[in-house]
């Protein structure tokens, strides 16, 4: 387990996020706003009330809550939103109404998580022919 650092920001809500079981990936994020309309097709972004300063090595991934997504049609356009170890600002989460009414997320409401996920860094060699692999240059469907 790693400890992280996070600070409440004024309109932060109550509780820190957490683990709703003891199986949990993520930690649920809630609205730190009051109530939000999205009409279909906007977008925008839902404050959490909290900044983090993840460890170098590791990244939090933000996803929305299934059954947020399932029940409200809301997505996130560049899931998983990645937060950067040097980033500091707030946890906003961008959101997209992809379904055809409008979805209201209200004040407190849990509709994302967050999780803390390892990151290795690459380093680049360039090479004049790629090792040979059972699938090669196969792409979409190319597996069945």
């Amino acid at each position: 387990m790693i400890e992280i650092q996070i600070t409440r920001l004024p309109h932060a809500p109550e509780k820190l996020p957490e683990y709703k079981s003891a199986g949990a990936a993520g930690m649920d994020l809630c609205l730190a706003s009051e109530d939000l309309e999205l009409k279909p097709g906007a977008r925008a972004l839902l404050p959490t009330g909290f900044a983090v300063a993840i460890p170098e090595g590791f990244e939090g991934q933000i996803r929305m809550r299934s059954s947020f997504a399932l029940r409200t049609g809301l997505l996130l356009p560049n899931a998983p939103g990645t937060i950067d170890p040097d980033y500091r600002g707030e946890l906003k989460v961008l959101v997209m109404n992809a379904s055809r009414e409008a979805v209201t997320v209200h004040a407190h409401e849990r509709f994302a998580q967050l999780i803390i996920s390892p990151v290795e860094r690459c380093e680049w060699r360039v090479v004049e022919k790629l090792p040979e692999s059972a699938r090669s240059e196969g792409g979409f469907g190319s597996t069945g």
